[in-house]
């Protein structure tokens, strides 16, 4: 069956199916969904856990082997499938499928993936799922849709927001429910249950979804150039080192630079990122880098070793005036025009 991820919780209370594919790109979603049937499991027997991390090189008989073998102590076994992406070839569909034909007693499946596009969830194994177990398909909370669980995730842990606080804290964290759930556990840490106020938001928001450095990434190859300057002068301002922002970008830089090599070579943009295993949330902002030639990212490199002289005393210049030239070149201003 299909299930949304609200519908989760009360499919648990009725019965436990055989196999659970948990998809989607919003780790907080995911990471809890998974967490629910962990643990309904576990109060139903299922002592033993077997870890199989899906990645390059990943045997598949790995799979069918943990399938087939004994528990250790005759206990039910829960095997915790976790897929770095859902292209996992035909060796993966082969034995997932060959899994499902035959399921193993007291062995419960949990299969974590990212985003199943529209063609992956027509696929044998995927379908296999649906027809033996539960998929359920994980969606961004986005829009209208924010403000309801926002106040929701409040409310359920003793948190009575005042008018404006919800709309307050969804300002804040831009979308990013990770950064929701560590303010909310930061205010009922500092105020206790009861209710909270703008006041009391504004001195425990910290920030943390609009100005991590992940976040300056992003906003740079979106090209949002004004604001990414802000992010950059609020890390400085917090206290985060330059080497810290530095091998962000840096790191970012380098993976555009050898992505835009394979593509002036003459491969696709699409097999690319599938080879560079670009997570599907990222690849919009991939495609605006990739549109890009891979020597304007290799000149950015060469600044980035620059401003490493500069942390290292190397050269006396200022690294954070020299990192906001790097910034704006990744989002796509020219720098040596504006000097």
């Amino acid at each position: 069956m299909r299930l949304r991820n609200d519908q989760l919780p009360a499919q648990l209370n009725k019965s436990l199916a055989p196999v659970y594919l948990l998809s989607g790109d919003e780790p907080l979603q995911l990471g809890e969904a998974a967490d629910q049937v962990r643990q309904t499991a576990r109060s139903q027997g299922f002592s033993e856990r077997e870890l199989l991390e899906v990645g390059p090189g990943f045997d598949w008989n790995q799979l069918l082997e943990a399938g087939q073998s004994l528990s250790l102590f005759g206990d039910k076994r829960l095997l915790d499938l976790r897929l770095s992406s859902s292209k996992i070839g035909t060796p993966g569909s082969k034995a997932i499928s060959a899994y499902l034909a035959d399921p193993p007693p007291d062995t419960l499946l949990l299969i974590t993936a990212p985003k199943l596009d529209r063609a992956q969830q027509n696929s044998k194994w995927v379908k296999g799922v649906e027809r033996l177990g539960v998929l359920v398909l994980i969606w961004p909370i986005e829009g209208q849709r924010l403000l309801p669980w926002l106040e929701r995730r409040l409310r359920d842990v003793g948190l009575t927001p005042e008018p404006g606080v919800v709309e307050m804290l969804s300002e804040r964290i831009e979308g990013n429910l990770l950064a929701a759930k560590q303010e909310i556990e930061k205010l009922l840490l500092l105020h206790g249950p009861g209710v909270v106020d703008q006041e009391q938001l504004a001195e425990s928001v910290a920030d943390s979804a609009r100005f991590d450095v992940f976040g300056l990434v992003d906003a740079l190859l979106a090209r949002e150039a004004g604001r990414g300057l802000r992010m950059l002068e609020h890390l400085q301002a917090e206290g985060v080192v330059a080497p810290v922002v530095l091998w962000a970008l840096a790191r970012e830089i380098r993976a555009l630079a050898e992505m835009a090599a394979m593509v002036e070579q003459g491969r696709s943009v699409d097999s690319v990122m599938a080879a560079q295993r670009v997570w599907e949330k990222r690849k919009p902002l991939m495609r605006k880098g990739l549109k890009r030639r891979a020597a304007v990212w290799r000149r950015l490199l060469i600044d980035c070793a620059g401003i490493d002289r500069v942390i290292k005393g190397l050269e006396k210049k200022d690294a954070w005036l020299r990192l906001q030239d790097v910034a704006l070149g990744i989002a796509g201003v020219n720098t040596s025009a504006l000097k």
